[in-house]
Parts: structure tokens; sequence; C-alpha cells
């Protein structure tokens, strides 16, 4: 009789741990993956502003 309870849990303990093991899915997206780029088009935009200001100080100092 106590072997029988002991197969028991045994077997009720592999079903559980069998029934937990999760799921890794590997689909691909329904929308179409977007990069902004925004970013580097303002830095670039900044860097040549700030040269032409610079160069404007220079050739007027007597602005500030």
């Amino acid at each position: 009789m106590r072997a029988t309870v002991v197969a028991l849990v045994v077997v009720a303990s592999g079903m559980v741990l069998a029934a937990c093991q999760p799921t890794v899915r590997v689909e691909a997206p329904d929308k179409p993956i977007v990069i902004n780029l925004n970013v580097k088009i303002e830095q670039e935009v900044r860097i040549k502003v700030e040269r032409d200001v610079e160069t404007l100080l220079e050739r007027n100092a007597e602005l500030f």
C-alpha cells in the first residue's frame, strides 16, 4: 500500500513538473520596425550652427 502511494506521488510530481515547462515562441512582428534617425540629423545641424556662431563672434567681438 505504501509503495503505491509513493508511486502515485512520484507520477503526480512528474506530471506537475511537465506542465510547468515554459514555452518559447519566435514569431515575426506584425508591424514593420521603424528606426528614427532624427538624433543624428539634429547633432549635425547643431555643430554647423555652433561653428557659424563661433565665426560670427570672432568677427564681431564687440557684440558681447
